[in-house]
């Protein structure tokens, strides 16, 4: 950029006069800026309407095209507040009676009121066996859509840890603390949702009623605790035999499936070792530590060595960490500590796989002994454990059953308010034609019907299910699509008819400076409004539209229009601008222009549906077809749409291309005169200076 002067020694205005220079050709620059504007403008003006076509081309245009659309069922009822029917177009025509027995629920304990072995209130954080006196080592346990989850309760176990493992299970479950209660809930509805919260022995009971948990009675979670410990309590010996057997199956099993992993470990680990010895050598070449492993010092040797290299780790880092150690000597130590925690890496490896190969050895040899025989079957201590599981549920069970009563007549004594109460999940149940059907929810898929009940028949009564045609829903697919198109074309009526923008172009920021806000937008939108208009694009695609919407089809032998359903335009003198090719259907009640006339395709719908149907298939195939052509890919335009998308970018990427270039011309322009003028200025100067010379050699003031 050239050096800028002022008119010092001239005394001329040199900035005025340059940009008056120049002033043509930033006219130029700022002509390409508002063509490019322009561009940019009338590519969102054409994306809008073009989404709009799309959304019509892929909605309701869409819809006209498969006789499938047309199939339109609904299903009424005798008692809308009992029963709420959606019909798939599928489902057939019928009349059927339906009652509705059961709704779906879910399982709800609203849990006893707690209190602390001084009947005090409890917070989330009070601890079971310190607040509550519940014994440590208590259990028990809540299943929940097939999945068991245990609690047991030990020093540390609060209400709040009792609330989470209830959640794990699968259930809702909470601590109101000003009510002192927990509440409990499964996730979803159905019988097979509920949850159920049992014990193993006295103590798991007993820390289930503490926690309010416990439900005595009828629909009680105690009763299926109780009916299991009298299984085993009065177990005959044949049973008690029997149990054994099966508890000792399990066990085998059990053991038999830790022996093989044990094994499995043992082989891989002996193969890791080989491999560490082999890499150890190859790095550590002077090395001879591992030369006799089989050896009896070995294990003594590698412990020797092991502590050898941590030591001389410590002696490195002392100096490497010694401020008054020498370059040198810091550069040796961290060279023996790098290479002293490789070398130890591989030899804790080692001790390691080496520890846990012996440990897992002897506890294969202790299942080999004592708990697996060589034949397969179970040992002696396999055999011993069984019994004592059976042996202990005996005993617990009949110590359960024995206190049953006391502790049912305790619970009893309680004030009802102060109880916990259990509601069991249910599944819902109907009869449809004479066929009970269930439900894990309030709703049934049956037939092409989604019947959704909300209370039950009473007193006899059935429901009668009506399931028919919906004209009212073929008629309003209709509807829509003469209103998408309309409203659709009555915009681009309006685009193409819009009021000339001559003389309007986009403004400088100089332009928009002088102007206030409203101005500026009032003159944009201006131009905006006028961008497509007369635009052959635009023509071409209404005036396609257009024709389809106006031709005739054959039905049944029979030519027909859109105007033999009763669907016209108001008529070249009767609509509004821009609006005089929307059509109307005679008879809308929704529209103030023809509601007063007959409602002619309602009629026909009723009285002659497949002639209303091969129509509008018809109309809407030929549209759908135009529409597709012209939203084709091509040179100039990408799929999907209407206008010259790719050759509107082409041309703005251009316009971007030449404003750089006329730009840099002006730039040059412009620093060429302030040359000039400075080389002026500057001539002027020296003349001024010698004038200035001469004038005092020869004596002048």
């Amino acid at each position: 950029m050239a050096m800028r002067v002022t008119g010092m020694y001239s005394g001329l205005d040199t900035e005025t006069i340059i940009q008056e220079l120049v002033a043509a050709k930033q006219t130029k620059v700022d002509d390409l800026k508002k063509e490019q504007t322009k561009l940019e403008w009338k590519q969102t003006a054409w994306k809008d309407l073009n989404t709009k076509i799309t959304k019509f081309y892929k909605g309701s245009l869409e819809n006209m095209v498969y006789q499938s659309s047309y199939m339109k069922k609904k299903t009424t009822s005798s008692n809308d507040n009992l029963v709420s029917i959606i019909t798939k177009d599928a489902a057939m025509d019928s009349v059927q009676e339906m009652e509705i027995n059961k709704l779906a629920k879910a399982g709800y304990l609203t849990g006893g009121v707690i209190t602390d072995k001084d009947g005090k209130k409890v917070t989330s954080g009070s601890k079971l066996v310190d607040k509550l006196g519940i014994a440590s080592g208590s259990k028990f346990a809540i299943n929940a859509s097939g999945k068991t989850v245990d609690i047991t309760v030990d020093e540390n176990t609060t209400i709040s840890d009792v609330v989470s493992r209830l959640q794990e299970a699968g259930v809702k479950a909470s601590f109101d603390a000003k009510n002192q209660r927990l509440f409990i809930g499964s996730e979803g509805t159905g019988a097979a949702s509920d949850f159920t919260i049992t014990a193993d022995n006295s103590d798991g009971l007993a820390a289930m009623e503490k926690l309010g948990i416990l439900t005595y009675g009828s629909g009680g979670n105690d009763d299926q605790v109780l009916a299991a410990y009298k299984k085993w309590a009065e177990m005959s010996d044949a049973d008690k035999h029997s149990a054994i057997d099966s508890r000792t199956a399990s066990l085998l099993k059990t053991y038999t499936a830790e022996r093989d992993s044990l094994v499995k470990q043992i082989e891989s680990l002996n193969k890791s070792q080989d491999t560490l010895v082999e890499e150890f050598k190859k790095e550590f070449t002077d090395s001879t530590i591992f030369d006799d492993v089989a050896a009896s010092d070995f294990a003594d040797k590698l412990s020797a060595r092991i502590a050898e290299l941590k030591q001389s780790q410590k002696d490195a880092q002392a100096v490497i960490d010694d401020e008054n150690a020498s370059a040198e000597d810091k550069a040796a130590a961290q060279e023996t500590l790098n290479k002293s925690k490789s070398e130890l890496s591989y030899l804790e490896g080692y001790q390691s796989n080496t520890e846990t190969i012996a440990s897992s050895q002897k506890r294969v040899d202790e299942l080999n002994q004592d708990y697996i025989k060589a034949d397969g079957t179970a040992g002696t201590k396999t055999v011993e454990e069984a019994t004592a599981y059976v042996e202990n549920r005996i005993s617990q069970a009949k110590d359960m059953v024995a206190d049953y009563a006391a502790k049912k007549a305790a619970y009893d004594a309680k004030p009802a308010s102060e109880r916990a109460v259990k509601t069991d999940g249910q599944d819902a149940e109907i009869v449809l034609n004479g066929a009970t059907f269930t439900s894990d929810s309030n709703t049934f898929e049956i037939n092409g019907l989604t019947i959704t009940c909300k209370g039950v028949t009473t007193g006899g009564e059935k429901i009668t299910l009506t399931t028919e045609n919906d004209v009212s829903g073929i008629y309003d697919m209709i509807k829509g699509f003469i209103k998408e198109y309309s409203d659709l074309i009555n915009e681009m009526d309006k685009l193409y008819n819009a009021d000339s923008a001559k003389g309007y172009d986009p403004l400088t920021d100089e332009e928009k400076d002088s102007m206030s806000d409203k101005e500026v937008e009032k003159w944009e939108t201006k131009i905006k409004d006028a961008l497509l208009r007369r635009d052959s694009t635009l023509n071409t695609v209404s005036s396609a539209m257009k024709e389809i919407m106006a031709s005739s089809f054959t039905v049944n032998g029979k030519t027909m229009s859109l105007a033999d359903f009763g669907i016209e335009t108001l008529g070249y003198f009767n609509a509004a601008d821009n609006e005089k090719n929307a059509y109307h259907i005679n008879g809308d009640a929704d529209d103030e222009n023809v509601k007063s006339k007959t409602n002619t395709l309602q009629e026909m719908i009723s009285s002659d549906p497949d002639s209303v149907v091969a129509f509008f298939t018809q109309l809407g195939k030929s549209l759908n077809s135009k529409v597709k052509d012209l939203m084709g890919r091509t040179d100039y335009s990408s799929s999907n749409t209407v206008y010259d998308d790719k050759k509107m970018k082409t041309d703005y990427d251009s316009y971007t291309t030449k404003i750089k270039e006329a730009e840099k011309k002006l730039q040059d322009y412009e620093d060429k005169w302030y040359s000039k003028f400075s080389r002026m200025e500057t001539a002027l100067a020296k003349l001024q200076s010698n004038s200035s010379a001469i004038t005092g050699l020869l004596g002048g003031s």
